[in-house]
């Protein structure tokens, strides 16, 4: 009898998909996969969205200079996907007008014009205003610039907050019937019987235990080739180049709410972005990058280089003592033998192992968080022949709190700040930008501000963190203050033991 319900047991936890990696293309793979009717498990060794995808430089975008080296499907692919991603989640996805200034001496003025042109006519159906030129000396974007840049060219593009898409995704993910489990190592994954057998290790307890998977997804990001040599022994390896980008943030360097991008000698490019109101973000750099990912941290010739980058154009310095946070993040780039990193393409490439009568293994390498969806359907294509699903979904589909009534963000704010008077401005705005409608739920009940019980730095409150424990995963004060919020950036230091001590009851109890 013990060992008929032990069978039983087993039975029970074979999923028909199990993925290793949390970031943004292994929580949009559940997140699609749920949706259509498959259970699916998710493993994540840190915080979802802890590493490479929380260090972008926080753009939705087609790619313009992706057109230099003629890879005009993924900067058509993206340019269509900025567009879904708008309307998924309007919260959280911006539309941001882009200023380049045109350097004489670098890429020709008609060049840049027949590059925005190509842009626009790429992005069809588009809803975003096209690109035109700008004089200079007489726009308020030319103002913090230096006096000889008297010309450039306004083109639109999308920001957004990297991290809560990646948490936006999981939510859906779960609501849909996925387990997804953060700080869970993935140590053994063993093909047995037409089935993967994984064994998974808690990250705080040492805890072991085990699953089961008709199919297996290997969406690691930079620890992807790890996992394959390492933990699954399956298929061969594709050739891989890390990557490392970093970016730096400094105090807000002008008042206009456009971004910039500027053009370098070395044929990179710089973006310089309006960031969380009183900044202003700078990157990224793009360095080859050997050694675990989770060490990858910004070093001193990246702060000189990305400085001197922004000091070539702006009338105010940029020096190290201007900055007041930096990150790092390392891309898996598939490496087709380019000598320098900007060379290599990033688009994603899918490799499906499947042996006959053998459990399929399907190694996700790249990816842009711009077609982080386009790859996720890509991936369960490849999968269709081997899993029974109902055909794809997410094109017209809405993330967790992008549901905006007519008058969008901006009705929904209104709302709140009307049914929750005691509440800042902007701090309403704030909820409105991370959670969308969901923040009334946040807020719930409360006809005071003693109902949202404690009150942080940064307008943060026991409300919230409770939210975040319960529905987003937060466990630790690194979680909340730079992945679901950047709370960090104005939080005071002398808070955060006591921010840390609170959460750690609050887990507890």
């Amino acid at each position: 009898m013990f060992l008929l319900l032990e069978r039983r047991k087993r039975a029970a936890l074979i999923y028909d998909l199990a993925i290793i990696g949390g970031g943004i293309n292994g929580c949009g793979i559940a997140r699609d996969a749920a949706g259509r009717g498959l259970s699916v498990y998710l493993c994540e060794q840190g915080d979802f969205g802890g590493a490479t995808s929380s260090a972008s430089t926080k753009l939705i975008h087609g790619g313009l200079r992706y057109l230099e080296t003629l890879q005009l499907r993924l900067v058509r692919e993206s340019l269509a996907e900025r567009e879904v991603l708008l309307r998924a989640a309007p919260h959280l996805v911006r539309p941001r007008r882009f200023v380049l200034p045109h350097h004489r001496g670098l890429r020709p003025r008609w060049l840049l014009r027949l590059g925005l042109f190509i842009y626009d006519h790429l992005a069809r159906g588009i809803t975003l205003p096209p690109a035109r030129g700008i004089d200079l000396r007489n726009d308020p974007a030319g103002a913090p610039l230096k006096p000889h840049y008297v010309f450039g060219f306004e083109y639109s593009d999308c920001t957004v907050d990297d991290s809560r898409l990646v948490v936006l995704n999981a939510i859906d993910a779960r609501s849909r019937g996925a387990r997804l489990e953060s700080r869970t190592l993935c140590s053994a994954a063993e093909r047995k019987s037409g089935r993967w057998d994984l064994t998974l290790t808690a990250a705080l307890t040492g805890a072991r235990s085990e699953i089961s998977a008709r199919v297996l997804v290997n969406a690691a990001g930079p620890w992807a080739g790890e996992v394959s040599r390492n933990i699954v022994h399956a298929g061969a390896e594709a050739r891989l180049r890390l990557d490392k980008g970093s970016h730096i943030v400094v105090r807000r360097l002008f008042e206009h709410d456009r971004a910039y991008v500027f053009q370098n000698a070395d044929g990179r490019i710089v973006f310089v972005i309006p960031y969380e109101q009183d900044f202003t973000l700078i990157g990224t750099t793009e360095e080859d990058f050997r050694g675990d990912p989770a060490t990858a941290a910004i070093d001193a010739s990246e702060i000189d280089y990305l400085c001197a980058a922004a000091g070539q154009y702006f009338r105010k310095p940029v020096s190290r003592e201007t900055v007041v946070w930096t990150y790092s993040g390392v891309r898996a780039l598939h490496d087709n033998g380019a000598l320098k990193s900007q060379k290599l393409s990033r688009d994603y490439r899918l490799e499906l192992d499947a042996p006959k009568n053998e459990a399929p293994l399907l190694t996700v390498y790249g990816g842009k968080l711009t077609t982080y969806r386009r790859l996720a359907e890509t991936a369960l294509a490849r999968l269709a022949p081997h899993l029974p699903m109902s055909g794809p979904w997410t094109s017209a589909a809405i993330l967790p709190g992008g549901d905006a009534p007519e008058g969008g963000m901006r009705a929904v704010a209104d709302a709140l700040a009307r049914l929750y008077p005691f509440l800042a401005r902007s701090h309403v705005e704030r909820l409105v930008r991370a959670y969308g409608t969901r923040a009334a739920s946040l807020i719930g009940g409360a006809r005071c501000s003693g109902d949202l019980g404690e009150w942080f730095g940064a307008d943060l409150t026991e409300a919230e963190l409770r939210y975040l424990i319960r529905e987003e995963w937060a466990e630790t004060a690194a979680d909340v203050l730079w992945r679901r919020s950047k709370l960090g950036l104005h939080f005071p230091p002398d808070e955060i033991y006591r921010l840390e001590t609170w959460i750690a009851s609050a887990r507890v109890n």
